[in-house]
């Protein structure tokens, strides 16, 4: 692999740990996939952000990384293990909070923006199209590569740490033109109304195409929070990290290009049958009572909350459910100012901030609120919630969501 004589001196431990260690991590990953060079990025997002995923022997490698280290790109931190400004009253414990105060300051000692959130495009890191960053978080991933055509591999924490440590990452994977191009062809046919109909789509797809790149047909138009939740699905049930939608995202003007000009190793057709099908495997939970309305995964956007007060002006949620809508610092600020929040809290709702139940020690959370049941709109949640946080759990579009918040029942 060719280095720079700046990116030799690095990696040789002339600047110092921080830098050789992060290049140490860069280098070899860069020589597992092939890649040839180094590129520089414009900005990370940092997945080991949560210290349910770091655990002590991790916080203690970000603050060794931390006593001399310096991000040289702007950096955003990916969901936390716990709400940071209502964990009490939450019922997390103090031991999750002192750790997590640990992980998110070191971060921020080298010059991190605690986001903690799993949508930084709502919270304002937007990087353009074709520019090269580290991201980690699947959902986040997905959408980046896809919608806004930026580039990224899927990174974890130590690689991520150390492109935001050196501003570098190895050329390989979806950096590269040729890995971009499509390779399966989903003939979509069937309207697509809501959020949760894109993530049945991507739960559907995720499962047949695994790691591969789909090139969807038959959408014409789809909003932020339907590519979201189309995101966070294929990057579930498989490991998505690239889709095109022919006519809809920026490298698939035609399916020419959305292929590169090559043919698909495959083709397959969604239809409503398919839809009903993923619809009711993603429903593992089939009773009436519920105790937990979980909105927001991942992250939820302004419009959603705009959706959610709405309909829950002059309402109120059954006594002994629990409502929660997890959302970033950045759009509860939004919120409060448009009144949304208010309405919100005043109908019994709870802001969740900075996690999310994937993220959270959830069974700290389930003995604390006496927890049994779930419903979510989101084909993520519903996937990792049966085997994960052990929770029964229903699958529905939003307005059931907050009709069960509200009645009780499915």
């Amino acid at each position: 692999m060719y280095l720079t004589e700046e990116q030799q001196a690095w990696y040789d431990g002339k600047n110092g740990f921080p830098l050789q260690k992060a290049m140490e991590i860069i280098v070899q990953l860069g020589k597992i996939y092939g890649a040839e060079r180094l590129i520089p990025i414009s900005s990370v997002h940092m997945p080991g952000s949560s210290v349910v995923v770091s655990g002590e022997a991790g916080v203690k490698f970000v603050e060794k990384m931390a006593e001399t280290g310096v991000f040289r790109v702007p950096t955003t931190l990916n969901t936390g293990a716990l709400d940071m400004e209502s964990w009490e009253s939450l019922g997390y414990k103090r031991a999750t909070y002192d750790l997590q105060c640990r992980l998110t300051g070191a971060y921020q000692k080298m010059g991190a923006t605690a986001l903690h959130s799993c949508t930084p495009y709502l919270g304002g890191s937007l990087p353009r199209k074709g520019q090269h960053i580290a991201w980690g978080e699947s959902s986040a991933i997905a959408f980046i590569n896809s919608v806004v055509g930026a580039r990224t591999n899927r990174e974890g924490g130590p690689s991520a740490l150390a492109s935001a440590i050196t501003g570098l990452a190895a050329d390989y994977g979806y950096h590269l033109d040729e890995n971009r191009a499509g390779q399966f062809l989903i003939h979509v046919d069937t309207p697509l109304k809501t959020s949760t109909d894109f993530g049945s789509l991507g739960y559907w797809t995720g499962k047949i195409v695994e790691s591969g790149v789909p090139v969807f047909t038959g959408i014409s138009e789809a909003s932020v929070d339907q590519l979201k939740m189309l995101s966070a699905a294929l990057a579930s049930s498989g490991s998505v990290a690239l889709f095109h939608i022919v006519g809809l995202t920026p490298e698939a003007p035609t399916l020419d290009a959305a292929f590169l000009g090559g043919k698909a190793q495959s083709e397959m057709v969604f239809d409503q049958k398919a839809l009903n099908e993923t619809r009711e495997k993603l429903n593992k939970h089939h009773g009436e009572d519920i105790s937990l309305v979980a909105i927001g995964c991942p992250h939820a956007s302004m419009e959603e909350l705009e959706e959610i007060a709405g309909f829950m002006k002059g309402k109120k949620v059954k006594s002994g459910i629990h409502f929660w809508i997890m959302v970033s610092v950045a759009i509860k600020a939004i919120a409060q100012r448009s009144g949304y929040l208010d309405i919100i809290k005043e109908a019994g709702g709870k802001i969740v901030l900075d996690t999310c139940p994937i993220l959270s020690p959830m069974q700290d959370l389930i003995k604390a609120n006496g927890l049994k049941s779930m419903v979510t709109n989101s084909a993520k949640l519903a996937h990792y919630g049966p085997g994960q946080i052990a929770i029964p759990t229903y699958y529905g579009d939003l307005e059931k969501c907050l009709n069960a918040a509200v009645s009780g029942k499915i």
